[in-house]
């Protein structure tokens, strides 16, 4: 997929894109047969709601032509015609956008969905693989995602097409495989109650079994760490604890991986998204993740036959988003 700065061709049929987080909406252009351009990042704070942002960058970037129709993904659930974002206090109706906007056609899709659409059309630069496995046509990919949350979702092949799978498996309850981890969910059950997947394999999760590592330990924990200082410090080698939060964290997202790829027979491929992991993707290929991930007793060979990728390409959603909105 092209990504350029640059307006395309006049007379083009022009597609509107957008990524929807809590913090910014990422917008783009795309032409019929889904190169994207004009990409812009705007803020959300900075808007009252989709519609006002979408009108902002469509001013910048092509105060004279609009788009036939649109594509949003958003970073919440989506049923029915109302909207609310999980981290924005943005709340509209999809119907309302797209008079608004003038358009003849609005769709409006879950973040990690409009991820899973993009899977089978990344190109071989979009993605690092982690261990072995070899990739079956015909069979569905997941994606699994720590960033700000745990996005998890999949693409199925039905009847020729590929339809994204939209849900919340992040919320699912994260599974232990060892003692240590095991007594480091105790904690994490003592202050949350029930224990997401999402508690541990995100950002805020790397704090959250840092401290936790810190309690274990009895060592006396920085209150003041971030996710990145807890990824600086585990990489760099000057806090053990936070080498041993790393390492916990991708063992932890072997298991969920894994455990997604067998609930969905994942033999297209297993990719892992979001932002946390592609910031460190040479320790992260030499950690304990691939080898958890095969971990799976008599199933073992079945995990081991499935590839695993960490998704690098820039725009991953915007990708999904393209073919999104130029489907019938």
């Amino acid at each position: 997929m092209l990504l350029s700065n640059s307006s395309q061709a006049m007379g083009e049929t022009l597609r509107l894109i957008a990524d929807i987080g809590g913090t910014n909406a990422r917008f783009g252009l795309c032409n019929r047969v889904g190169e994207v351009f004009d990409v812009r990042i705007l803020p959300c704070v900075d808007f009252p709601g989709p519609a006002e942002a979408a009108e902002a960058y469509l001013s910048a970037v092509k105060p004279n032509r609009r788009p036939d129709r649109a594509a949003f993904d958003v970073a919440c659930p989506v049923v029915g015609d109302r909207v609310s974002l999980t981290n924005r206090n943005w709340d509209f109706s999809i119907e309302q956008v797209r008079t608004t906007l003038g358009l003849n056609d609005l769709r409006v899709i879950n973040d990690f969905a409009a991820l899973a659409l993009a899977l089978p059309h990344l190109g071989s630069n979009d993605a690092e693989r982690v261990g072995g496995g070899t990739p079956l046509s015909g069979f569905p990919m997941a994606a699994i995602g720590p960033g700000t949350g745990l996005g998890v979702s999949a693409c199925i092949p039905i009847a020729g097409r590929w339809v994204p799978l939209a849900c919340e498996g992040g919320h699912v309850t994260l599974t232990a495989v060892d003692d240590r981890e095991a007594a480091i969910a105790v904690i994490l059950r003592r202050r949350f109650g029930h224990v997401s997947a999402e508690r541990a394999l995100t950002g805020p999760g790397l704090v959250n079994l840092y401290s936790a590592i810190c309690e274990l330990d009895g060592v006396e924990p920085d209150s003041s760490i971030t996710p990145a200082e807890v990824t600086r410090r585990g990489l760099g080698g000057t806090c053990a604890t936070c080498a041993d939060a790393l390492a916990v964290f991708c063992r932890l997202l072997g298991t969920a991986a894994s455990n997604l790829a067998m609930t969905l027979d994942a033999r297209g491929g297993v990719y892992i998204a979001g932002g946390v992991v592609p910031r460190f993707i040479p320790y992260f290929q030499s950690s304990g993740f691939r080898e958890r991930f095969e971990h799976k007793g008599r199933f073992s060979d079945y995990v081991a036959a499935m590839p695993t990728y960490v998704v690098t390409h820039a725009l991953p959603a915007f990708v999904g988003l393209a073919h999104y909105v130029n489907s019938d």
